[in-house]
């Protein structure tokens, strides 16, 4: 697992629409070290955030409900070189074909399974 302090300080966005679920990543991210810049439940409020903030890395729901999903985000972290992986209860064929390389974190999960992932995307691991 993640060496002790190689993630600290190290800047999260949480895109989430589920807020408990949000809420249980936030709470690991910190016990990890990492600083949760943000959280939100909707692409274009990721987005302003993404725009606004110095990130290091993205945790993306993929279905942000209503129709809505987090790909937009996505697009826009890729563009800016962030690392980012999806969450996802529906596993490598629930995403588009032009992110099945990201890392995924399929719901539900435990905390060992996010800090897996943060040590993909931040290099700790």
């Amino acid at each position: 697992m993640l060496a002790p302090g190689s993630v600290r300080g190290r800047r999260v966005l949480v895109v989430e629409d589920e807020m408990m679920v949000a809420m249980f990543i936030g709470d690991v991210l910190a016990d990890l070290g990492c600083v949760v810049v943000g959280m939100a439940s909707r692409a274009e409020e990721a987005i302003a955030l993404v725009e606004a903030r110095e990130i290091d890395a993205a945790v993306l729901d993929i279905n942000l409900g209503h129709g809505h999903t987090s790909y937009p985000v996505a697009e826009v972290l890729a563009r800016r070189g962030v690392p980012f992986a999806f969450v996802t209860g529906y596993g490598v064929q629930g995403l588009r074909e032009d992110y099945r390389d990201r890392p995924i974190l399929a719901k539900p999960f435990r905390n060992r399974d996010l800090e897996r992932v943060m040590a993909t995307l931040l290099g700790g691991g």
